[in-house]
């Protein structure tokens, strides 16, 4: 047993010295040597590759990962050593004094090393290093934790009454009561030991909530696999340098050492972690053959291929052709979602009468990202505080909705039930992109109150239902033409939305599709009713959609001139004497966006003139809306003029949008004057 100690000694200084962590050893031992202070416990954290180590000596390797506590020991041996040959560091007496944290670079891909609360049963048992990957959607505030500590014998005559003999060191799983403690005993005299305060060294602990990506899907209200998982949060334990390594609401790939934690009577499953990465799952490829077929059909116009894709989207909620400017909409805002802080966001807000066939259109559409979440009503939309269940008394930041929803979307559902305060943070956080939490010191322990802010990097949808509450809202009588009568909301959240749409309700002939359609699908839920359905699955649609919202699109230099051409000629016609200007700083935004994202739709990398003029006509169907009609003077369904049922609709199509980029050249050059914009050519 000797000579395998010895054996896995010298592999380790060998692993040491290739792998540069001897040089960092020793600038870490300097540190301490130049503070000039007695430490009970001198800490080293030492990065392990075990690929390399396993290449060095296999036996060694499997030894790592099977039995990191018992490894560590090897390690702090051979610190040890080296501390005392070189004379690193002058006060250190005793080999218990060195703690070491191994931190694997990684793990062997295989399913044995994963660790995960969806699948039965957990072995927290072994400790020995597993993988977990998560979201993490509740954060405690740091608090301190006892590192190390120096205790003594009590009996004065005692050899072990001076000198740094009992050293106790945090281990993983170890409460607090477990590293300082008043019964223990002298091993010699059987005494009782006392702590030397003035050696206890402390370190900083923070507790995260984190939960499998996996309980997403049980989060969007619906979910094509039908498969039961288990919901269940898995308590991280971060210490020290790992602190504050991870934010709220984002995906972490983690090593550590499962263990359980008792408090009281209850013991909770938890991870101590060794290793922290942020995980960003990346978007398929490629787009599935029957989208580049169509891209082919449709190559000879700009507007064509995203035409078609709204007409057919959605196929299994409502019949294709119906709803095209909202499925439009709803297309853009899902090909704009990123987990950017400069990221161009999509917000939508729909006034409609048949809030049925709404929702379900906006829940089956959410469901085609990994973060899209229908926010419950009962809880809060963004992150809150409540009281950290572990023991500690401190404060915990549960994520909720919002941030549960980073990089995709949050559908908040009707509007108009949500009470006026929370109406009003929402208007906040969407002029903003950030929410602060507040955390009272008195409360929870701490000596001064403090506040976090916590960036909101999520896209919101909502819907208004025009016939709720007539008499708590009398309809106003000064409304302009075209405008909506908007009194169940506040004006100034209806402004910060970045699109609002009107679902006018549909003609004869599509209400009749629309109940034959809901009646054969009541009959049979699992039928697909279209040809369409089977050539564009939904999950065609969910790679389609990964796929374009990863694509880096620039904006051309016509592009930009005209839509700015557009917003300074909207400002000098949208004004009144009272309010000034009615288009505001954020519509500019909100054009870029959506010329973008109709390129990404479009399968482009550059924005051009004819992606402009979509955005330009959705924004400005949207601010007759608010507003009523302007100069512009656009048809009350700007982008779909006609029923898209052949190849030559898409044609009349065409030509009607032509038709409005030349209007949008006359507009510019009547009401912006000094703005130059070069006219297509016929």
């Amino acid at each position: 047993m000797h000579s395998d100690l010895q054996h896995m000694r010298e592999i380790a200084l060998v692993y040491l010295d290739r792998s540069g962590g001897l040089q960092k050893f020793v600038q870490d031992c300097r540190k301490y040597n130049d503070s000039r202070q007695a430490y009970a416990v001198y800490r080293f954290t030492i990065s392990i590759s075990p690929s390399d180590i396993a290449e060095l000596d296999a036996a060694f390797g499997n030894y790592i990962l099977h039995q990191p506590i018992q490894a560590a020991k090897v390690f702090q041996s051979v610190c040890f050593i080296a501390i005392k040959t070189l004379s690193l560091i002058e006060q250190l007496q005793t080999e218990a004094q060195i703690s070491i944290l191994l931190k694997p670079t990684h793990l062997p891909p295989f399913p044995s090393y994963l660790l995960s609360l969806s699948v039965f049963p957990l072995n927290y048992t072994s400790q020995r290093f597993y993988m977990s990957e998560g979201i993490a959607i509740a954060m405690g505030t740091v608090t301190k934790y006892t590192q190390g500590a120096r205790f003594l014998c009590s009996e004065e005559t005692c050899p072990l009454s001076e000198g740094f003999r009992y050293i106790r060191v945090h281990l993983p799983g170890a409460t607090e009561s477990a590293t300082v403690r008043s019964d223990f005993v002298c091993s010699l005299c059987s005494s009782p030991l006392q702590e030397d305060m003035k050696f206890r060294v402390l370190g900083d602990k923070q507790i995260v909530e984190m939960i499998d990506a996996k309980v997403l899907h049980a989060l969007k209200g619906y979910c094509s696999d039908q498969s039961h998982i288990r919901m269940q949060t898995f308590t991280v334990f971060l210490r020290d340098e790992l602190t504050n390594q991870m934010t709220i609401g984002n995906q972490y790939k983690i090593i550590g050492i499962p263990a359980c934690v008792q408090n009281g009577l209850q013991g909770t499953a938890c991870i101590e972690v060794n290793s922290v990465q942020l995980s960003r799952p990346g978007g398929p490829s490629f787009v599935s053959e029957s989208f580049k077929h169509l891209l082919w059909l449709t190559s000879g116009s700009c507007w064509s291929f995203s035409a078609v894709l709204a007409s057919i989207f959605a196929s299994q909620v409502v019949p294709p052709g119906t709803y095209n400017t909202l499925k439009l909409a709803i297309l853009l805002s899902l090909v704009q979602t990123c987990e950017k802080d400069s990221a161009d966001y999509l917000d939508l807000l729909v006034v409609t009468g048949d809030t049925l066939v709404i929702d379900r259109l906006l829940n089956y559409s959410l469901c085609l990202l990994p973060r899209g979440i229908r926010h419950p009503p009962a809880s809060d939309i963004f992150p809150s505080v409540s009281k950290d269940k572990h023991g500690t008394g401190g404060a915990s930041i549960q994520a909720n909705s919002a941030v549960l929803a980073q990089g995709g979307v949050c559908y908040i559902g009707d509007l108009a039930s949500h009470r006026k305060d929370k109406l009003e943070l929402l208007q906040a956080v969407l002029e903003s992109r950030s929410t602060t939490v507040f955390i009272p010191g008195k409360k929870y322990g701490e000596e001064a109150d403090q506040q976090v802010t916590i960036s909101v990097q999520t896209s919101f949808w909502s819907y208004v239902d025009v016939d709720s509450s007539p008499k708590k809202h009398p309809p106003k009588d000064n409304l302009f033409l075209g405008q909506m009568d908007m009194s169940l909301v506040p004006s100034n959240l209806v402004d910060v939305f970045g699109l609002l749409l009107y679902d006018e309700f549909p003609m004869c002939q599509v209400a009749a599709a629309l109940v034959h359609h809901t009646l054969k699908r009541a009959m049979n839920p699992e039928a697909l009713l279209y040809k369409v359905s089977q050539q564009f699955r939904t999950q065609d649609y969910e790679e389609f959609i990964l796929f374009a919202k990863n694509l880096h699109v620039e904006l051309s230099a016509e592009a930009e001139r005209l839509i700015q051409g557009y917003y300074l000629a909207s400002r000098r016609v949208r004004r009144d004497s009272v309010h000034g200007a009615t288009l505001s700083a954020p519509a500019l935004r909100t054009l870029m966006s959506l010329a973008k994202a109709h390129t990404k739709l479009s399968l482009r990398r550059k924005v051009l003139q004819e992606d402009a003029v979509i955005a330009i006509l959705l924004l400005e169907s949207s601010l007759t809306l608010k507003h009523g009609k302007s100069a512009l003077c656009i048809a009350p369904n700007p982008v779909f003029p006609c029923d898209l049922s052949d190849e030559s609709s898409l044609q009349q199509r065409d030509t009607y949008l032509m038709q409005c980029h030349h209007q949008l050249h006359q507009f510019i050059a009547a009401y912006g004057p000094g703005i130059h914009i070069s006219a297509p050519e016929e």
